[in-house]
């Protein structure tokens, strides 16, 4: 049976209303509730071997790129795995991706002239509005100080295939014009996990209005397969078997 995890636009997951949002971040915000060390994450080991994915796909639906943002996102998958945290990071990660897409706040942390200090202090506030693990928070941290936060969405991109690499999800985009059901979406699910064999099935779902009605389903290696179920498609099949060359407007 599939395991799914829905990822919306609203990144959120069936326990998880599809309007929840990330509070908003305020120096007003109380202390984090628990010590976030800087400059210092001795669970964490940045300089790891280069993961070997020259071809072929995976379960993930993606491929691994051999970069400074995946040996980070490596690095940060192993101590998750070790402490029996992936899924939680997973949610982590996808909460700094939702704060890193505001543009403002990533010009905030790539700026030089803003001192790393008042950058930390910006990490804790994200980390208690976020409710970021203790591990997640200060990988942020070592980034201000390795100076590469400017990866950051990057390395959210290059952890979600380790994650799905080593728990054997397949990922599946799906477009509808309203929506859709959970209901409809594990019906899915068990569809694209019969189609890949894959152990877990993860859903992230789109609004797409150019469809007019019905959905899409991408999945496979970056999305290279498509299951179109679109009304869409069905009006472009009809329009391409008509012949309009003889038609003379008025």
């Amino acid at each position: 049976m599939a395991t799914i995890r829905l990822s919306p636009a609203a990144i959120h997951t069936f326990a998880v209303s599809p309007t929840t949002q990330i509070p908003p971040i305020s120096s007003s915000l109380r202390p984090s509730p628990f010590p976030l060390h800087r400059r210092r994450f001795s669970s964490l080991k940045i300089s790891i071997p280069r993961r070997r994915h020259a071809g072929g796909g995976s379960a993930a639906g993606a491929t691994m790129s051999d970069t400074p943002a995946s040996r980070y996102a490596s690095a940060l998958a192993e101590v998750a795995k070790s402490n029996n945290t992936l899924d939680a990071t997973m949610g982590d990660l996808e909460n700094i991706e939702t704060v890193f897409s505001n543009s403002s706040v990533l010009s905030f942390f790539i700026n030089p002239t803003i001192s790393d200090e008042k950058k930390l202090d910006f990490i804790k506030e994200i980390a208690t509005a976020s409710e970021l693990q203790l591990h997640t928070a200060n990988f942020l941290n070592i980034l201000i100080d390795m100076k590469r936060i400017d990866v950051i969405n990057e390395i959210v991109k290059e952890f979600s295939v380790c994650y799905n690499e080593i728990t054997g999800t397949e990922v599946a985009v799906v477009s509808s014009v309203v929506q859709l059901e959970s209901q409809h979406l594990a019906q899915i699910a068990k569809t694209v996990q019969r189609l890949t064999g894959a152990k877990n099935v993860r859903i992230k779902t789109a609004i797409d209005p150019s469809l007019v009605a019905g959905f899409t389903i991408r999945y496979g290696n970056s999305g290279s397969k498509l299951i179109d179920m679109s009304v869409k498609k069905q009006l472009d099949e009809i329009a391409a078997q008509l012949d309009f060359s003889n038609i003379v407007i008025a």
